[in-house]
């Protein structure tokens, strides 16, 4: 078995209860390897028979795992988790093949989502509600968890496994059925990871390639009945619109432009490495990267110059070889992305190294990591998400003056903040309005800690138990076992309590 053989065989297929099976689509999206510019497969654009069906099969086999108890879905669910780290190498080397961030990266994120079955396998059934004291004598008050039915994710290309899992483990613990819409620029990976969810009942796990018409139907379908979205702002807002007219549930992760701030007492040769994972892990293509640095006047040019040699540094090339960075997913984004670069220089932007293609290769849609100096912060590149490989430096005067200017944007997803004055960190993590704060600690994740952002970031929590509570409807129950009368408010009211003459 190689990638170009699951390639093929994936081609054109779509993953329905339980099986692959040939789409019946006749439009066909080709899948192209942006570091070779070669085609490498096909992916259908699901026809809405197909979607219809596999919205069927997920209602009906649903219902089934809502009265699987806890321990054997657990045990499922950890075997699936199993089977994730035996497909590590092929997924990996398939979804590098596809969007194009290094080997070590994408097998990386199996283990993580393997981590999130495995976390989600236990917490899921640690608790289904909770005893409340009564509000009458001899009565038995209590709360009880249900599953919301059958939840729809909708990904982006930059986590096509770990953001699943994060949600899908927690919604397949919490006794859902999930259908997913992956990304047309990791579809066939996407399918080939399908097969780890095999000890699942057939239906409990669909995947169906396509394009924006696909994840319409889905949404708008009344048979679905919870939507999870990561990806931009104006897609998000039409799922959240679309949802608002059932009152269907939906947890929207949509944007994010994250300050890094660089503090005096920071250590700055562990500030500037900390960046330079934070600005350019996956290419820049994180919806938590460093994209705003606000460096402390004190120390901006020492750190400006080892960032500058930390990115000298950095290797470029095809995912598959000895790399730290790979190409851009498409060429659509670099263009996008360069433009980006292009007005944030005729704005006063200045280049201390990169801002260009590199120029021994021929082929593929690969990027200079680039670091800009001379930023202010009404330039657009510190006002929009970048999502490419660029680090924009904005020197400033006091942590008063970065907070600020950190909170001065719509969205609010994560902060980093490089310091090792204690004052310095409770600030910052009590006083920027985004969802998570690292301190001295970028872009790090925690299956037991909530992920997600405030502002136009989006709404909802991914992760934790809040994360299965998301995919939860919460229910109260209120039982009197000797069926007493209630004559403290039931009819007939007596006369004395009537308002008086």
């Amino acid at each position: 078995m190689t990638a170009k053989s699951e390639f093929e065989r994936l081609s054109g297929k779509i993953f329905i209860n339980g099986e692959y099976r040939s789409s019946s689509a006749s439009d066909v999206l080709n899948v192209i390897d942006p570091a070779t510019e070669d085609v490498i497969g096909q992916i259908p654009d699901t026809t809405k028979t197909e979607v219809d069906e596999a919205i069927a099969i997920a209602n009906k086999v649903q219902k089934e795992w809502n009265k699987v108890n806890g321990l054997t879905r657990a045990e499922l669910m950890h075997e699936v988790a199993a089977n994730m780290r035996q497909l590590r190498g092929i997924v990996g080397e398939m979804t590098t093949r596809e969007m194009g961030k290094p080997y070590k990266e994408t097998t990386d994120e199996v283990d993580w989502s393997a981590s999130a079955l495995d976390y989600y396998a236990e917490i899921g059934r640690h608790e289904n509600g909770k005893v409340l004291g009564p509000a009458v004598d001899d009565q038995f008050h209590f709360t009880i968890k249900e599953p919301m039915g059958v939840v729809v994710i909708i990904l982006p290309f930059n986590y096509p496994f770990c953001l699943f899992c994060w949600e899908a483990a927690a919604a397949i613990a919490a006794g859902n059925a999930v259908i997913l819409k992956p990304s047309e620029n990791t579809s066939l990976s996407s399918l080939k990871f399908m097969e780890a969810f095999e000890p699942f009942p057939d239906g409990l796990v669909q995947c169906l390639p396509g394009g924006a018409k696909v994840g319409s139907r889905l949404v708008e379908s009344t048979e679905t009945h919870m939507v999870a979205f990561t990806g931009g702002v104006p897609t998000g807002q039409i799922v959240a619109r679309a949802c608002a007219e059932q009152f269907k549930p939906c947890l929207i992760e949509a944007s994010g432009n994250d300050p890094f701030i660089v503090m005096p007492s920071a250590p700055v040769d562990m500030a500037a490495r900390g960046a330079t994972f934070g600005a350019y892990l996956n290419c820049g293509q994180v919806c938590t990267s460093a994209e705003r640095l606000f460096v402390h006047e004190d120390v901006h040019d020492e750190f400006v110059a080892k960032m500058v040699a930390n990115v000298s540094a950095l290797r470029i090339g095809n995912g598959l070889d000895k790399v730290d960075i790979g190409p851009m997913v498409t060429s659509k984004e670099r263009d996008r992305y360069e433009a980006v670069l292009q007005r944030a220089m005729e704005q006063g932007a200045k280049v201390a190294h990169g801002g260009g293609r590199p120029a021994e290769f021929n082929k593929g849609w690969f990027v200079e990591p680039t670091v800009l100096t001379h930023v202010t912060p009404d330039m657009d590149i510190m006002n929009n998400e970048s999502f490419g490989p660029v680090a924009p430096i904005c020197k400033v005067s006091s942590l008063d003056e970065a907070i600020r200017l950190a909170n001065d944007s719509v969205y609010g997803l994560g902060a980093n903040i490089y310091t090792t004055d204690l004052t310095e960190a409770m600030r910052a993590v009590n006083e920027i309005e985004v969802g998570m704060v690292w301190v001295n600690a970028p872009l790090l994740d925690n299956d037991a800690g909530p992920f997600g952002g405030r502002k136009m970031t989006g709404m909802g929590r991914q992760l934790g138990a809040e994360g299965l509570d998301t995919f939860r409807h919460t229910k109260l129950a209120m039982i009197d076992p000797g069926a007493k009368a209630q004559d403290f408010w039931w009819f007939p009211y007596k006369d004395e309590e009537a308002f008086p003459e």
